[in-house]
């Protein structure tokens, strides 16, 4: 495993508020070390886990950074696979607890680095300001799921013109071709590469690209058939124990796939369309329109394009909310900044790195 650094979101704004996959990390096999990070915003978790992603990066490992939805800049974990190693953010919106505690799991408090009279003192402000931050995230799921009853009426309408045993078999046939049966039980680890963030629909191609030479590209508007192409290739992976990659479309977290990536095979499959669009070197590019009824779609074509103008817009706004809260937010880490120790949090974050480096040589 080369030296890599990968770029995930774990969690994003959805029609059902907020969707994650962070509890996920709890349930790794028992000899992974896994670290619940826990603190007010502002008083250093990301600065902390961008210097252990840099750590491990510069031993030459492939590290996973797992960025903030509501603010792509800040880290809300780091997962190094060759280590067996995972950190994260343990606050809301996605609060964890330990399932298996210090044994698998431990909690490192960043609590106890601040200054308890501070924050007291502007209890008023500071819990004003969380309300108001919250309210605005609510406003930008409820952006969030009208755009995604927009385009799933789309989809509706590419599935009512789809073949989708067609679809299928050709999904089948690639997966003969692209995925070798393995004698291993399959590894299946789920992300999201992409999301709707203060800076508009945030996608990580570069993840692709470091993963994948071979590039397949699902063109898909409407969605439908990528759909089912997508849940039959992950089937198939799992039966021919893959490892691999399922990123879910942060539209609906459950149910779609965008992406399945195969480190090992360096092989992409990719959904492609208006909220995605992917063009990548070395690609194939599969148009899922020729399992579909054009003429039918073209009775649709001004719905279609109403359904993807308007929630487009709705996207936007969503963003624009965001953005409120995220300013916000920053309000917010002035006051914890303020009260933090970050001398000792520093001295915290070397003794971790020792740790880590014991473990490493041991």
């Amino acid at each position: 495993m080369q030296r890599q650094m990968l770029d995930f979101f774990l969690g994003a704004v959805s029609p059902a508020g907020f969707a994650g996959y962070f509890d996920q990390l709890l349930r790794l096999e028992p000899s992974w070390r896994v670290l619940l990070i826990k603190g007010g915003p502002g008083c250093g978790k990301s600065t902390l886990m961008r210097r252990i992603a840099q750590a491990f990066f510069l031993k030459g490992e492939q590290v996973e950074r797992i960025h903030c939805s509501s603010d792509p800049d800040s880290l809300d974990g780091v997962i190094c696979p060759k280590q067996r190693f995972a950190i994260v953010d343990a606050t809301a919106p996605h609060v964890l607890e330990p399932r298996v505690p210090v044994a698998a799991q431990e909690v490192v408090s960043l609590y106890d680095y601040l200054d308890r009279d501070s924050l007291q003192s502007s209890r008023d402000e500071i819990s004003l300001l969380f309300d108001r931050c919250s309210l605005l995230q609510e406003r930008a799921a409820r952006y969030v799921t009208a755009a995604a009853g927009l385009i799933t009426d789309s989809a509706r309408i590419g599935l009512a013109s789809a073949n989708l045993p067609a679809a299928q078999t050709f999904a089948q046939k690639l997966a003969s071709r692209r995925l070798p049966a393995t004698s291993r039980p399959p590894q299946e680890q789920i992300r999201l590469l992409s999301a709707n963030t203060p800076n508009g629909r945030t996608i990580y191609r570069s993840t692709v690209d470091l993963l994948a030479d071979t590039v397949l590209v699902l063109e898909d508007e409407e969605g439908a058939v990528s759909k089912a192409m997508m849940q039959t290739l992950r089937q198939a992976a799992l039966a021919r124990g893959q490892r691999f990659y399922t990123c879910y479309c942060p539209l609906a977290p459950c149910d779609k796939i965008d992406h399945l990536l195969f480190p090992n095979l360096s092989l992409a499959i990719v959904t492609s369309n208006s909220w995605h669009p992917f063009a990548a070197k070395n690609s194939r590019v599969i148009h899922c329109r020729r399992f579909c009824q054009k003429e039918l779609l073209a009775n649709y074509r001004h719905r279609l394009s109403f359904n993807r103008k308007t929630a487009n817009c709705l996207l936007e706004q969503a963003s624009d909310l965001q953005r409120q809260a995220k300013q916000l937010h920053d309000q917010l880490e002035v006051y914890y900044k303020t009260a933090a120790d970050f001398a000792a949090i520093d001295q915290l974050t070397s003794r971790l790195l020792q740790d880590l480096s014991k473990e490493e040589k041991a």
